[in-house]
């Protein structure tokens, strides 16, 4: 094997704790600077909507989970970048969505604490800025709800906004535009991946389409493919590690099933393969031993030979000394002319007549006075003690000059090479669940045949129009050939000579916040899209004020029962008679609540 081909290693990446961050001036002069949240399902980004050249950037990247064990304190609970490793917490990490949808909002309060107490907010049982938070595509009714009322009742935000992540990753590459144009967005985050219709400048919810794969699963599946392929090192391969490998080693394929067959010619494979090395502890084989370290070796198997000896040799006597007692015992029976004892113990002694037990005695007493005498002896005189150990010994000695010489000759087995991953066809296996999800089993549509669905819903022009401007943006859009992939199956879909663009966004992963803070900073207080908190009290949680970058807000209906029907209802609690008297006194409030 050639040493010279490069070998990548794991980053494990260790997260450092956030500083406390001081507010500038310029975020509370002349008013109170929004506060921007990009809360993203893995990675939730927090800064400032101000024009300092400070607040350009988010000042928290950390990943949206805490870590807290059941019945713990809040205080006891570790977030976002407090959890230097997250493999060692896994066990008992906790996230605040489901899919895309924040439902745990018990670890979305404790990310809204971490975020506000680290960018300086100091202000006791108050936040007095206003907030920009993201939202998925069609949120449900309740998590925005639930999300209003944490900030409205938890916080006393004065106004907060909401978005949707990748409109705003839109706007923010829209050129300066004032409205986006029509266009088609596809984004790809860690559980989900959208295909969401732009129509001058607002978003067409009814054709919204989502498909339920994203980086979370494609980390999953290149886990088990690496798990079966190297079985004896599936502890080293977690979780943290497969998305270190997904975001530097995979890439789209344009064509799969034609970059499957160049990964079957061997010099292909030598080539295009990836060796990332496995961290590993232990002696390496084939290294040369020293003579100091080899003469203490073998003084340690001596020694070891030694007490082996020793100790057997003091079970050997302990075990004739026991018998000698017995054969003294039954000698004293005859003596004591138990003649009738004495040959019964003969008989279970396997012996004929007292000669032979005399004989037996005799030999026993001159074997145990032996050992007594070698006993002082063998701290000065060390033989070994059976002949077995002894050949052993000089065997070992008369091959000792001719294996170094085979050695030398022998290639030396590298322990390193041992413990290297060989990632090949995973690079391109992995991201094609996006375009193909039954390789994980998945029946559902993938990223192409979605949008291909989306197309078919609008009039031809309006196809043209769309296919104009395909804007690519989320944190799992940023494969290599991922851009040309998308361009060569969107040519087989649409009609023959007909035009289209497609677009990557210029930062897949953080252009959601950029966008969130350039709408914020182009529109004021009194600008629509804003939710104060006489709306939400006059509306309800659930109420939303749509803008470039929004959801449409499709308000719940209650369907309250007419005249009639109260009637209606009156005269069936008046005339059953299986209820009980209570029920019927307390008609008219019944109806009142409904």
């Amino acid at each position: 094997m050639n040493n010279n081909r490069n070998v990548y290693t794991f980053e494990d990446y260790k997260c450092t704790p956030d500083p406390v961050f001081a507010v500038e001036r310029e975020c509370l002069e002349p008013c109170p600077a929004p506060i921007v949240v990009d809360n993203g399902s893995f990675q939730c980004r927090a800064g400032w909507a101000s024009g300092a050249a400070q607040c350009d950037r988010p000042r928290l990247v950390f990943r949206s989970a805490a870590a807290r064990s059941r019945g713990a304190a809040r205080s006891d609970a570790h977030v976002g970048n407090d959890i230097a490793s997250v493999e060692t917490l896994r066990w008992s990490l906790k996230s605040a969505f489901d899919r895309d949808a924040v439902v745990n909002f018990d670890i979305q309060e404790l990310i809204f604490d971490y975020i506000f107490m680290h960018l300086g907010i100091n202000t006791q049982g108050h936040v007095d800025h206003p907030v920009v938070v993201t939202e998925p595509v069609c949120n449900p009714l309740h998590c925005r709800q639930m999300m209003s009322e944490l900030l409205f009742e938890s916080y006393g935000v004065p106004r907060v906004a909401y978005g949707v992540d990748s409109l705003f990753s839109f706007y923010c590459n829209s050129d300066g535009a004032a409205l986006p144009p029509t266009g088609l967005v596809v984004s790809s985050g860690y559980h989900c991946s959208h295909v969401l219709p732009v129509i001058n400048g607002r978003l067409d919810s009814v054709n919204c389409k989502r498909v339920n794969l994203g980086g979370g699963q494609a980390a999953s599946y290149l886990q088990r493919l690496l798990q079966l392929k190297y079985p004896a090192n599936q502890p080293s391969l977690t979780l943290s590690r497969m998305e270190e490998l997904l975001h530097r080693h995979s890439y789209i394929a344009p064509d799969y099933q034609q970059e499957l067959e160049n990964w079957r010619s061997p010099v292909f494979y030598e080539k295009e393969v990836h060796r990332v090395q496995l961290p590993f502890s232990g002696r390496t084989a084939g290294v040369c031993v020293s003579a100091e370290e080899r003469s203490e070796r073998r003084a340690q198997q001596l020694r070891r030979l030694q007490e082996i000896n020793s100790r057997r040799r003091e079970e050997k006597l302990q075990e004739d000394q026991k018998r000698l007692e017995t054969l003294l015992s039954v000698q004293e029976l005859l003596e004591d002319g138990s003649l009738e004892l004495f040959h019964r113990s003969l008989v279970e002694l396997n012996m004929d007549s007292a000669e032979e037990l005399q004989s037996y005695i005799q030999k026993l007493s001159m074997s145990v006075e032996q050992h007594r005498l070698m006993k002082p002896e063998t701290a000065e005189v060390e033989p070994p003690a059976d002949e077995g150990n002894e050949t052993e010994t000089d065997l070992n000695e008369e091959n000792e000059e001719p294996s170094k010489t085979t050695s030398a000759n022998q290639p030396m087995f590298n322990m390193a090479e041992y413990h290297q991953l060989f990632v090949g066809t995973e690079r391109l296996r992995v991201p094609e669940i996006l375009f193909q999800p039954s390789l994980i089993g998945e029946e559902q549509m993938g990223l192409m045949e979605t949008l291909q669905f989306v197309l078919e819903q609008y009039s031809p022009e309006q196809q043209e129009a769309l296919v104009k401007n395909v804007f690519l943006t989320g944190g799992n859009m940023q494969y290599p050939g991922l851009k040309e992939r998308v361009q060569r199956d969107l040519l087989a879909i649409r009609p023959f000579q007909s035009h289209f663009k497609v677009s990557l966004a210029s930062r897949p992963a953080l252009d959601a916040w950029f966008g969130a803070r350039e709408w914020a900073l182009r529109s004021p207080a009194e600008d629509q899209g804003w939710i104060s908190r006489q709306d939400y009290e006059e509306n309800g949680g659930e109420y939303l004020r749509e803008h470039c970058a929004s959801n449409t807000f499709i308000p719940m209906k209650l369907n309250k029962p007419t005249p009639a029907a109260k009637h209606t209802l009156m005269g069936k609690l008046a005339t059953d008679t299986s209820l009980p008297d209570t029920i019927s006194n307390d008609t008219d409030n019944d109806i009142t609540l409904s």
